[in-house]
């Protein structure tokens, strides 16, 4: 990996953000797994990464190397964010710390008028995962997704400065 440039690391963080949210829709709406508050927070960094490295892929030539390097730059520290935001949810899960107390039943209570909506709600807790693959959750999984793609942008911004010195 260390050969590649920077638009193909480019390319390769793109990539492998439009894999892991199509992969999430397919288990959300094929496979019909339900997600709970965590796993929402958690698509936030992908849906700000997205469209921004595909307008920086279509535009790549007109783009100055300091955009660029702050481009890179900006990526690292929005999967890095996002590496963060699926390993809390995986600690939730696994019990090493509370999570939030509107997802894991540990709320301070509820009141007369969010009763009239109990048939139509359905909270889908935080601190259980759904399914495990090799031991791992969804959130762990995108812990260590998030993580293969925020060392892309590192090795990305790395070059990118190079280039600039």
């Amino acid at each position: 990996m260390n050969n590649l440039s920077v638009k193909n690391l480019t390319v390769l963080g793109f990539g492998l953000s439009t894999l892991t949210i199509i992969s999430v829709y397919f288990f959300q709406y094929v496979m019909n797994y339900q997600p709970c508050e965590l796993c929402y927070a958690q698509r936030n960094p992908y849906y700000v990464a997205i469209p921004i490295l595909l307008l920086a892929l279509i535009f790549w030539k007109k783009l100055s190397k300091i955009m660029i390097t702050t481009l890179v730059s900006a990526m690292l520290i929005i999967f890095l964010w996002s590496t963060y935001q699926a390993g809390y949810h995986a600690g939730v899960e696994w019990g090493f710390w509370p999570g939030p107390d509107t997802c894991t039943g540990i709320g301070g209570g509820i009141s007369l008028d969010q009763l009239s909506d109990i048939d139509g709600s359905r909270v889908v807790p935080c601190d259980r995962a759904s399914v495990r693959f090799f031991g791992l959750s969804f959130a762990g999984m995108n812990a260590i997704v998030s993580l293969v793609i925020a060392a892309i942008f590192a090795l990305a911004t790395k070059k990118s400065v190079q280039k600039i010195a």
